[in-house]
């Protein structure tokens, strides 16, 4: 309260001070006015003393007038200054009211209740003023009445009454500015209070804020655009708006922002700024319209910005992360094929010809023991290759799901059968029960086959004695399809809880010393996990030491359609000779599969590498191609493009059968892609290699008797 009314006594000098040069004027006129009612020497008189109260007072109001605090004698000095000053005024009027004249009392009339209504001004700024210069003298005026001289013999009654009814209007006016000014100061203080939030929070915000025309014009700028651009508000305040964009940015940026302004709404983009240093800044911004409220009231842009070069670093590193990953895995992925090409080459070597010294009539008995040996320990030395590539597959993702009708009991009968002879020399009762009946089912058979042989091959590995089992049921899931469960039982040796948890992990067995004693890599499980949950089913493991195992998996697949139609068994071998083009830069299995196909109505011819192949297709005649991969000189893929490519109509249209080690899903896809009609993968097997060139074999020409 102390701090307003000292407030509003400085505001009053300095209107006081501002106001001087007029009074005197006005009081120069009303003496010369006065002059023709009452002596001129008293007007003279009175001008001298308001000029001498005016200069008095002037360096008394001019340190406030400057805007400066004043003290309290200051204050009080005014105060004083002001009570003379209107009491100069009111005496005047007293002397004119002492003509005894008409016209001096309606004079001195006038010139008190004008001195009151100035006063009454004086209380808008402050209440004291109207007391000092207004409330005072008129209460003084008021008792100078009752007993002043009465020349005129006026009836004094109405004429006081009408001056304490003006000073009593006056003192209304009072109370209403009062009232107005209070109002006025508290929106001027609340007005204030939120200018300086809205300041601290402009000041102190990290994020630049900024106000500008749609032509560039700078409005507004927070301090804070000091700290990201190391220019000051004034500095920038006298350059246009996109002066220091980035050049790279400098085109687009404008033009984006010209589009806002005709959609209108609001946009966030990223560009670059150049600092005062002279480096580049990214910075995202949220663009806003603010539409005029009038027809001629100027359209702005409202933006907030903030530094994001640390955001942007990041996202560079994560890139750079990622692109260094994907290198990663690409090399792993190469690594993984050349590891399989390189070891399933000499496999396919090993694998055929041990199998077909197994089979000779010619070894004998001891040798041909040792043949299968030989044919056996490579066997599974390709299971174990082909478990490291069947799991990177499904841990990568890229193994694909196949959907063909088969019957369930089928597959359990095949594997069953599959391991029989292993089961009786090891002195195994194994038995496989089906319960119910089973029907044909819409799904991956190969997966299930690989996932039953897994259970029942280490069912098989870890039971000395006893029994090993398969139960199979298939029940209705309603429009799903058929729930199908499956379960493989034996009586060996158990396995720990603490490590059934861990038994369907990577790389992991029931104990350590298990790989030592039993063998095996720790895959196959993890593999039967992932086929299954593929498949979206689930499965596990029940098992006691010492007593056995039941290993298990439960899946839905819809019911075939079509089931019942009969399919076809592949032909074993080709019904008619073949002319066969066999491409394979590795002698030995060049002469593998001249030894497989010997017993059979094929003439072989062989190339070395893809030259050769086009050279042998450009001069003769061929029924298929067995074409390898990767060769010297030109490669299975750029030879099959160059075949596809010669002028005989033969080339374009041969079977073209890769014959290669490299068996991954992209691998394959990519012979497929290069003009090639099938696959076979190395090792080879004597039967799908048969069944293949059977499938491509020429449809042989019928007898003309037959014809006839």
């Amino acid at each position: 309260m102390r701090r307003l009314l000292d407030d509003g006594l400085d505001e009053l000098a300095a209107r006081s001070h501002e106001g001087t040069a007029v009074r005197l004027a006005v009081g120069v006129c009303v003496a010369v006015l006065a002059a023709q009612l009452i002596a001129p020497w008293i007007c003279v008189l009175w001008v001298g003393v308001l000029v001498l109260n005016e200069g008095l007072s002037w360096p008394i109001t001019r340190r406030q007038f400057k805007g400066q605090k004043a003290g309290i004698r200051l204050r009080l000095a005014h105060l004083f200054m002001l009570a003379q000053g209107c009491t100069t005024w009111m005496v005047l009027g007293g002397a004119l009211w002492t003509t005894g004249i008409a016209e001096g009392q309606v004079v001195a009339a006038i010139l008190w209740l004008s001195v009151l209504y100035f006063t009454e001004t004086n209380a808008y700024q402050s209440p004291i003023g109207f007391i000092v210069g207004g409330a005072i003298p008129g209460l003084a005026l008021l008792a100078w009445l009752t007993v002043a001289p009465n020349p005129a013999h006026l009836h004094m009654l109405p004429v006081i009454g009408m001056l304490v009814l003006a000073m009593v209007f006056a003192s209304d006016g009072v109370f209403r500015a009062l009232a107005a000014r209070r109002q006025f100061d508290e929106a001027q203080a609340r007005l204030k209070a939120s200018e300086a939030q809205y300041r601290v929070l402009a000041d102190n915000v990290s994020d630049v804020i900024a106000l500008n025309s749609l032509d560039g014009r700078r409005i507004y700028l927070s301090p804070s655009i000091e700290k990201a651009m190391g220019y000051s508000p004034e500095e920038l305040f006298r350059t246009q708006n996109y002066t220091f964009l980035h050049p790279d940015d400098a085109d687009w940026v404008p033009r984006e922002l010209a589009r806002l302004a005709q959609t209108g709404g609001q946009m966030t983009q990223r560009y670059r700024i150049v600092h005062r240093d002279g480096h580049p800044v990214w910075v995202e911004t949220n663009f806003g319209i603010i539409p005029g409220e009038g027809p001629d009231a100027e359209t702005m842009i409202i933006s907030v910005s903030r530094n994001i070069d640390s955001r942007v670093a990041l996202e560079a590193e994560l890139t750079e992360a990622r692109r260094r990953a994907e290198a990663a895995a690409a090399a792993k992925s190469d690594f993984l094929a050349n590891m399989t090409h390189e070891l399933r080459t000499p496999l396919n070597a090993i694998i055929g010809f041990s199998g077909i010294l197994g089979r000779s009539d010619r070894l004998g008995p001891e040798d041909a023991r040792h043949a299968r040996l030989i044919h056996d320990a490579s066997q599974s030395l390709l299971e174990l290759v082909n478990d490291v590539l069947d799991f990177s597959k499904l841990e990568a993702g890229a193994a694909e799901l196949e959907a063909h009708p088969f019957d369930p009991a089928e597959i359990a009968a095949s594997v069953t059968s599959l391991l029989a002879d292993q089961a009786l020399g090891r002195g195994l009762d194994l038995r496989l029960e089906v319960l119910g009946q089973t029907r044909p089912v819409m799904g991956d058979g190969a997966r299930i086959r690989q996932v039953l042989m897994n259970f029942l091959s280490n069912a098989m590995k870890f039971t000395n004695a006893g029994s090993v089992g398969v139960r199979m049921e298939q029940t209705p899931a309603g429009d799903a399809g058929d729930r199908l469960r499956v379960e493989v039982t034996d009586t060996g040796i158990g396995v720990a809880p603490d490590q059934i948890g861990h038994l369907f992990d990577r790389f992991t067995q029931a104990d350590a010393s298990v790989s030592r004693r039993y063998g095996g890599t720790g895959l196959g499980l993890a593999i039967c996990k992932r086929n299954i949950e593929l498949m979206g089913g689930t499965l596990g493991v029940d098992s006691q030491p010492g007593e056995g195992s039941t290993f298990w998996f439960e899946l839905t697949l819809p019911l075939a359609e079509d089931a019942d139609e009969p399919v076809a068994a592949p032909s074993p071998a080709p019904d008619g000779p073949l002319r066969l083009l066999v491409v394979e830069d590795v002698a030995v299995n060049r002469e593998l599969i001249q030894t497989l196909l010997a017993p059979f109505d094929i003439a072989i011819e062989t190339a070395e590498n893809g030259v050769q192949a086009v050279e042998r297709m450009t001069h003769g005649t061929f029924d298929i191609v067995l074409m390898d991969i990767q060769m010297p000189i030109m490669d299975g893929l750029s030879a099959t493009r160059a075949i596809r490519a010669l002028p005989q109509a033969q080339a374009r249209t041969i079977p073209i059968i890769a014959m290669t080690a490299n068996v991954l899903p992209e691998q394959v896809r990519t012979c497929l892609e290069a003009g090639m009609n099938d696959h076979l993968g190395k090792p080879i097997s004597p039967a799908t290699l048969l069944e293949t060139l059977s499938r491509w074999a020429p449809a042989s020409e019928a007898a003309p008797e037959e014809a006839t």
